[in-house]
């Protein structure tokens, strides 16, 4: 079933709690629905959204906004060690988590508590905790734009990297992801290097799916603020990656900056303590301004426009290359 609405209002569709609207909303519950739609012609400019947590209105959408409602789970293949989970990508993200850990499947534990819908995930490459949501996509099935024919995406044609994926790239804006599969672990192989995360789910047990996913959830409640209750988008800025020289330059300027040597070898440093050291955490706004526990979080304080909260990012942006020679770049979309 497709559902077509003119003058729709989007702030049930954006974390932020931006009140836009788009010239047209349409929401389909299969692939054949959205085939259909878009057989009969479509032109015009467009927007395809999942749950809306990493987008940012600046204005009202002046075209057709697009959202699956694409449900269910299903195995595809599986043998000893393994499976392969087809989801439909209107499917919400935690829920698809908290699912294959109650069937004792690994490898998205890590990702528990991130906001948003399952198309997304392939989109945005969403990461947590030291996994990235593309270290498990298999397959995403997607139907083009301009044509409507359906296409399939494997692992290594996604082009998977921090924060990134060709959705993001060359194949930006021509698709309309409807499936996602994953390759899950029967036997699991727990990733808790990252941060304080093993010393948490030691003090709840050991480690187990159900104790990571707990230790996450409960890291991830103490330092970032639920959409329900502060509009936000989650980290609004990527971690920056610098080559060796620079990180050890600044390692000598400042010798408590956090850095985290990536394989590649570069360095990756911590956008939240960049944005702490400008003095961002002790700068009031009226409607916006940086979460208290985490810097790297920019929240709505109630009233913000897309624009109040875009012009304090570029501000913010502005300050950390001025003191550090450092680029943020933004990990929210911005939809102008």
């Amino acid at each position: 079933m497709t559902k077509i609405y003119k003058t729709h209002s989007l702030l049930p569709h954006n974390t932020f709690g931006i009140d836009a609207t788009a010239e047209n909303f349409v929401e389909f519950s299969s692939v054949d629905d959205i085939v259909a739609f878009l057989s009969k012609g479509f032109d015009g400019r467009s927007l395809v959204i999942g749950g809306g947590s990493n987008l940012l209105f600046v204005n009202d959408f002046d075209g057709t906004v697009f959202h699956s409602a694409i449900m269910g789970m299903e195995i595809v293949d599986e043998n000893e060690n393994d499976l392969l989970l087809r989801v439909g990508s209107g499917v919400n993200w935690d829920e698809l988590v908290a699912y294959t850990i109650e069937q004792g499947w690994g490898g998205l534990e890590n990702l528990s508590a991130i906001p948003g819908e399952v198309g997304a995930s392939a989109v945005q490459n969403v990461g947590a905790y030291g996994v990235e949501a593309g270290e498990l996509i298999a397959k995403v099935e997607t139907v083009r734009l301009d044509d409507a024919t359906c296409w399939e995406f494997t692992h290594d044609e996604c082009s998977f990297s921090y924060r990134h994926s060709i959705f993001k790239d060359t194949e930006k804006g021509k698709h309309i992801i409807t499936y996602v599969t994953y390759r899950l672990s029967k036997k699991p192989v727990f990733k808790l290097t990252y941060g304080n995360l093993s010393e948490k789910v030691e003090q709840l047990g050991g480690a187990t799916l159900a104790n990571v996913r707990r230790a996450v959830c409960e890291i991830r409640e103490a330092k970032l603020p639920s959409p329900e209750k502060i509009g936000s988008a989650g980290s609004f800025f990527m971690n920056p990656v610098v080559p060796v020289s620079v990180a050890e330059s600044l390692a000598k300027e400042y010798l408590s900056m956090p850095q985290y040597p990536l394989a590649c070898g570069d360095v990756k440093l911590s956008a939240g303590w960049l944005i702490e050291q400008c003095g961002w955490k002790d700068t009031p706004h009226e409607h916006v301004g940086v979460y208290k526990h985490q810097a790297l979080v920019v929240i709505n304080r109630g009233g913000a426009t897309g624009k109040n909260v875009l012009d304090f990012a570029e501000a913010v942006v502005a300050s950390v290359k001025e003191k550090f020679g450092v680029t943020l770049n933004m990990e929210v979309n911005v939809i102008d």
